[in-house]
């Protein structure tokens, strides 16, 4: 098969990895434009388009993939499929019936649940006992189209959006390969997606990831996992900024009293012990802005916390 390959992020660099590994033949990575990046604001190219440039493979990075410039080239380049993964801009349908076949989108999540731009970091937030990738038919409507196939993977206790991501990345490529396969065999099905089932994830913003010390230390616990790495779960400690990088729900107990967020043990070993608005949460590891991260027994060397002392919004 023939294959462009739209996609931009890490993830779609590890995925674009093992494609390249495979029988199918990838003539063109669509990738977004190099963005400025770091202190100096340097221009940085996306991971798939510094893949594709070691591998010799011609790349295009158009600000608008289904402007007409864009149709006329990717017209040209004789594809018998588009692939789309956490490529970064909404497809028209003029550019998705340009292959011989048609477009498929690797997403991650078990569609129709978590349509939309961070289903992976959801997922954690919710608390859910499994996710998983999905390949859809790609129609233009975001995340609507009829599903090929669907693979389920379990959410550990431990999971972050960091370590979620990295197993469904390797899943998502293997899920990948084997559907363009049966794609080339035309042994593929289609199944359409129950509307009324649909759940959204929206895009992650800065502000989403302050934590209410009133929610149960559970809901915490899952924003500090799922909000990693970006934006982060943070809160407010004697007017400086902390980032809570790990945490846990504790049965360490201790005494009735005092408000949400406020610290009520430390535990030599085990964290900074914080009332919630049900139940306790222990912090692990933390970071002061502008400092590194820390264990929060290398916190308490360096910083004095009193009992008492309360996080805030």
């Amino acid at each position: 098969m023939k294959i462009v390959f739209f996609g931009t992020s890490d993830f779609a660099e590890v995925v674009l990895k093992e494609l390249l590994k495979s029988r199918h033949e990838v003539k063109l990575v669509v990738t977004q434009p190099d963005r400025k990046k770091g202190r100096h604001l340097h221009l940085s190219p996306p991971p798939t388009k510094a893949l594709a440039i070691s591998e010799d493979i011609r790349t295009f990075q158009p600000e608008d993939a289904s402007g007409t410039e864009s149709i006329e080239f990717l017209k040209n380049v004789g594809a018998d499929l588009f692939v789309v993964v956490a490529f970064g801009q909404i497809l028209k349908r003029e550019v998705l019936g340009i292959p011989k076949y048609y477009s498929i989108n690797l997403h991650t999540s078990l569609l129709p649940k978590y349509r939309g731009a961070a289903p992976v970091n959801w997922a954690i937030m919710n608390g859910d006992a499994v996710s998983g990738v999905t390949i859809i038919k790609m129609n233009e409507r975001m995340d609507e189209g009829d599903v090929i196939v669907q693979k389920e993977v379990k959410i550990e206790r431990e999971d972050t959006g960091i370590t979620l991501n990295e197993k469904l990345s390797e899943l998502g490529a293997k899920v990948l390969i084997d559907t363009i396969d049966l794609i080339e065999e035309k042994k593929e099905s289609f199944h359409a997606q129950n509307g009324s089932l649909a759940t959204y994830a929206p895009k992650l913003k800065k502000e989403g990831g302050i934590i209410n010390w009133s929610d149960p230390a559970e809901k915490i616990c899952n924003k500090v996992r799922g909000l990693m790495p970006w934006p982060g779960a943070y809160t407010s400690l004697e007017g400086k900024t902390v980032k809570i990088w790990k945490a846990e729900v504790t049965d360490i107990l201790v005494g009735k009293g005092g408000g949400d967020g406020q610290i009520v043990d430390v535990v030599k070993g085990k964290g900074i012990v914080v009332r919630t608005g049900s139940g306790n949460l222990v912090i692990q590891h933390l970071q002061l802005e502008g400092k590194k991260i820390l264990s929060a027994d290398e916190f308490l060397r360096g910083h004095r916390v009193k009992m008492g002392s309360k996080f805030c919004r």
